[in-house]
């Protein structure tokens, strides 16, 4: 992954780290952080950051807040000043300063996610493991800081049209042949997260069609008919390196 310095008006930011998730596409991530509490991401820091005195301290927070790139966006050079959010189902335009979309002046996310565990010492120095995040594989990080719960909780906050919107969630039809396919059995729990948060755009409604989720070196096909996601294959994927 580039270390390489990004200009942002008159300041110049580079990476300080890069997290490391089930999610090698961008298809699938769940739309906001925390909703597939048990997702697993690593944080490994840039050689240059990986001291372990920047984390004095950190072990006494439960969450952290990630400032990120929207990396997988760097083809898109214009941004849109008014966007169709896919919650909307597509065809209602808003701002996209009332929006989450990546396509922004900058392309800079926000994600507060759950501190599972901190290493001070690996191989790849100082490594930080998180719960939640909702963050394609390999995506540049270019700050943390603590959650604060007096300051960053909100709890009568007004969410706009947000606050019309019913999170969706599938039955999961996973049969167990198929999850006898997947080594690791430690990832079934948040695959079943993620597919229960349906995957698909909100505008599709195709009880036909066939998805495939790429997740943790597996490409995982299903169908949805109604509210029930039914599992029909799963593959081992054979990706290229980062």
């Amino acid at each position: 992954m580039s270390g390489k310095f990004r200009i942002f008006g008159d300041m110049e930011i580079k990476p300080i780290a890069h997290i490391y998730t089930d999610f090698p596409e961008k298809f699938g991530i769940p739309r906001q952080s925390g909703l597939a509490k048990s997702l697993r991401g690593r944080i490994v820091f840039e050689p240059e950051y990986r001291n372990p005195d920047a984390l004095r301290g950190l072990d006494g927070f439960s969450h952290i807040w990630l400032i990120w790139e929207f990396s997988a966006n760097r083809t898109t050079s214009l941004w849109q000043p008014v966007v169709r959010p896919p919650r909307l189902g597509g065809n209602s335009f808003m701002g996209v300063f009332a929006t989450r979309s990546p396509f922004r002046p900058n392309p800079l996310g926000l994600s507060c996610v759950k501190v599972d565990s901190i290493e001070l010492s690996t191989p790849d120095g100082p490594v930080i493991n998180v719960l939640g995040a909702d963050l394609m594989d390999g995506t540049p990080i270019y700050d943390i800081k603590p959650y604060i719960r007096y300051a960053d909780s909100r709890p009568e906050a007004v969410c706009g049209y947000v606050d019309a919107l019913e999170e969706r969630s599938l039955k999961v039809v996973f049969p167990s042949g198929l999850s006898d396919r997947i080594a690791d059995k430690t990832i079934i729990p948040s695959l079943m997260e993620t597919l229960r948060l349906d995957p698909r755009p909100s505008y599709h409604n195709d009880p036909e069609r066939v998805y495939g989720l790429s997740f943790s070196g597996y490409n995982v096909r299903f169908k949805v008919v109604e509210t029930v996601l039914t599992v029909t294959d799963i593959e081992t994927l054979h990706l290229n390196g980062n």
